[in-house]
């Protein structure tokens, strides 16, 4: 029974191709909208989550006088020193790894190349606090960085810049006028984020970078890892209680700031989802619109077709068969529209997830949702024209010219 009325629904849109075709598209429209939306939001939101988690695990910044307005640090604050970074990894429980870091944008040479990028000048705890692999060669030791050893590990994309597709290990190259020798590579983290090119940066013994680029003893930011076993926020509080005790600052105020990396990715994700949405609320305005006009065309059918439907009544059709057959043409219309959207929606999202180098992240509930709720808007909004078209008086259809 279902089966037959279903082959007289497609017998009636294959009537007008034309007509069914932009009646549908109002749902194509929405579908697609929604499903390409949603899921290049969570794309994005997969992508954000990736590119906190590539700063390191479990990881807090310290800074000295970042934060701003009441309550926050000073911008003048001093910088830190060594002996801070030593008195977290002695004082604080629940620590990994602490990484002191200085920074100084240089510009790299090796032969006829040249690069400027940021020289980051650490211990050799900084791979495990950013959680960063080596592609080859090897890191600087304790014994190394103490001695303040002219040594260097690239990122990958000043080895491009520098060295192309060679592997510099070995080889000795220039930061400014001084020269290191390169020990390790890299493997490469791609863009934060925040914009900001990972792998553009050479990585070199806190004390050398101290004594020859920086001139002074000068710490910028303290990088911070956390056990597995301890969260966060545990050890951000110990971490600010040890700081006002080693700073005393005299206004009485934090002249450093603490940010749990934790926090940030939580909040950044959030944001995302809400944008995400908001764009899919939009985005279903569209099947709105496409159930309205599937309303009106099946308005327009039974008009049409009024001395055909009080055929079928004076035969001996009842109410309900009637308004089976519109009701199912209806759900027809709008679910051959919710495939084709669903296609496109798809193909839309692998491109736009593509073009923002963001992870296809292919969610089958959204799709199963946009199938249903294309195919609930052909019940809705075809169930007033069905009903119209059930209630019509046989002897009066009859006479309908």
């Amino acid at each position: 029974m279902l089966w037959s009325m279903v082959r007289l629904a497609l017998v009636a849109i294959r009537r007008n191709v034309l007509r069914s075709s932009l009646t549908v598209l109002g749902i194509v429209i929405g579908v697609a909208a929604v499903i390409t939306m949603t899921t290049i939001g969570a794309g994005a939101t997969a992508k954000v989550t990736a590119d906190i988690a590539s700063l390191g695990t479990n990881l807090l910044m310290v800074r000295p006088g970042q934060g701003q307005g009441p309550g926050g640090a000073r911008s003048d604050a001093p910088p830190f020193k060594i002996v801070d970074a030593e008195a977290i990894q002695r004082e604080i429980y629940g620590v990994a790894a602490v990484a002191p870091i200085s920074q100084k944008v240089a510009q790299a040479i090796s032969a006829s190349h040249n690069w400027s990028t940021t020289v980051n000048g650490a211990t050799s705890q900084f791979l495990i606090v950013r959680n960063w692999e080596l592609a080859s060669g090897r890191a600087f030791t304790d014994g190394e960085e103490r001695a303040g050893k002219a040594l260097c590990v690239l990122g990958q994309t000043v080895r491009r810049e520098l060295f192309g597709a060679a592997d510099p290990v070995g080889q000795r190259m220039r930061l400014g006028k001084l020269t290191c020798q390169v020990i390790g590579l890299l493997s490469p983290k791609g863009e934060s984020s925040f914009g900001q090119d990972q792998d553009d940066v050479v990585l070199v013994p806190l004390r050398w970078l101290q004594r020859t680029l920086a001139g002074n003893t000068d710490v910028g930011v303290i990088f911070v890892s956390a056990r597995d076993d301890v969260e966060t926020q545990k050890v951000q509080a110990d971490l600010e209680r040890l700081f006002r005790e080693r700073r005393h600052s005299p206004t009485g105020e934090d002249d450093f700031s603490i940010r749990d990396m934790k926090e940030i990715a939580t909040a950044l994700t959030a944001t995302t989802k809400v944008m995400t949405s908001l764009l899919g609320a939009v985005a279903a305005v569209s099947l709105l619109v496409g159930g309205i006009g599937i309303m009106n065309i099946m308005l327009v059918s039974v008009t049409e077709r009024t001395r055909e439907i009080g055929i079928r009544l004076a035969i001996g059709a009842l109410e309900h068969e009637v308004l089976t057959q519109f009701l199912v043409e209806a759900v027809v219309l709008s679910s051959v529209g919710g495939v084709v959207g669903i296609v496109l929606g798809l193909l839309a999202a692998f491109a736009g997830t593509h073009a923002i180098g963001a992870p296809f992240v292919f969610q089958p509930t959204i799709v199963v949702m946009a199938f249903v709720f294309s195919a609930a808007v052909g019940v809705i909004f075809g169930f007033f024209p069905a009903r119209q078209a059930a209630r019509l008086d046989p002897i009066e259809a009859l006479r309908h010219e």
